[in-house]
């Protein structure tokens, strides 16, 4: 199958440091390679893939000091998108809305994977637009806001089973991984190891709309001993963090729409204990993989527990149900039906209608705008 992979540009593919979407892009285009697939990426300059690569960007653009506007990169590489669009059986979106008017009109197989939150009220009239367009959900949950979209299904994220090793032993603090902000809850993981006595690791990025919440939340709570913040880390250095930790520690506060840091920990066996907010409870199987606690805590007993869970189960549970194969047969099954649905012959239009003169104009204009 000839497959178009577009992914945002804010990001390489994949991600030097943090970035979700862009990572997910990664596995995603490698696997559907490994199977044999024909992939092109539409991503920045600086991606590394084994798929045909189109530049979009010179380089990604949270790396680019002289990107002011990132909209202008985004609009420039739908252009090439749509200007190669006969080249590919389907394309695969994973950037928001911004191609929806582009994509209804031309008559094309594609689908948008939604990685985003969707309560937000200004993309309702946005959605109720668009809602023909064809979506795919990360996770059950994450429909909620917008349960009328065409949705296609849903496809939670998967990791090639290679990438984190699996460590049976583990260690003895809690770890926090991703970006500080208030609805990734560092003050109450902070708050879950002074009550409980484990030391926290923080390994996370700061944007600078989070920079405030950071000084007056976090900061001032890092001591070195019992809190540690350790700053951004990469690939590279996850299996250490995750791996050699006693628990990761998720405590939301927003309606998560997937959460991979989760399966990333599960596939080094070491047990998440989170929030069971947003897509949490679809990820996490409670006594096995990790703890759902509903505040602080029940997550503090959680913490004390998490040492009697078996790591063995915890990256069992990852391979069965996290896995990069796993994630690129949902999406190819997808893909399959969107291009059938394509080639399948329009139905026959009825040429004569036994009905009354207002009647046979109706049923006309139906019929026609059916046939469209």
């Amino acid at each position: 199958m000839r497959i178009a992979q577009v992914s945002p540009l804010h990001e390489r593919v994949p991600p030097l440091l943090y970035g979700g979407t862009e990572r997910i892009v990664s596995y995603l285009t490698e696997e559907l390679v490994r199977q044999g697939h024909d992939v092109t990426l539409f991503a920045s300059g600086d991606s590394i893939t084994t798929a045909r690569l189109v530049p979009c960007s010179r380089n990604s653009l949270r790396m680019d000091e002289s990107c002011i506007d990132p909209i202008p990169h985004h609009l420039l590489m739908l252009e090439r998108v749509f200007r190669m669009a006969g080249q590919f059986d389907i394309i695969h979106f994973h950037i928001d809305y911004f191609h929806f008017s582009m994509s209804r009109r031309h008559h094309l197989p594609h689908v948008t994977t939604l990685h985003g939150r969707l309560n937000i009220p200004d993309l309702v009239p946005l959605y109720q637009e668009y809602s023909e367009v064809p979506v795919i959900s990360i996770s059950d949950s994450q429909r909620a806001p917008l349960p009328w979209l065409n949705w296609l299904g849903t496809v939670h994220h998967g990791l090639p089973k290679d990438l984190l090793s699996f460590n049976p032993k583990g260690g003895d603090y809690l770890a926090f991984l991703g970006r500080i902000s208030p609805e990734k809850g560092v003050d109450a993981a902070i708050e879950i190891a002074r009550q409980s006595g484990i030391p926290l690791k923080i390994a996370a990025k700061i944007d600078k709309a989070n920079h405030d919440y950071y000084e007056n939340m976090v900061k001032p709570r890092i001591d070195g001993h019992l809190v540690e913040y350790l700053g951004e880390i990469g690939e590279k250095e996850k299996p250490d963090f995750l791996g050699n930790a006693l628990a990761l520690i998720f405590p939301i506060d927003w309606e998560e729409p997937f959460g991979l840091v989760m399966i990333e920990s599960m596939a080094c066996g070491t047990p998440v204990i989170a929030f069971a907010r947003g897509s949490v409870p679809e990820v996490i199987r409670d006594g096995v993989s990790g703890f759902l606690a509903n505040d602080v805590q029940e997550a503090v007993q959680a913490a004390k527990s998490a040492a009697s869970l078996s790591r063995q189960s915890c990256r069992s549970y990852f391979e069965k149900n996290f896995s990069a194969s796993r994630m690129a047969e949902d999406y190819l099954a997808v893909y399959r039906r969107l291009v059938s649905d394509a080639n399948r012959p329009p139905a026959r239009c009825m040429e004569k209608v036994s009905a009354t003169e207002p009647q046979r104009q109706y049923m006309a204009g139906r019929l026609r705008s059916l046939c469209n």
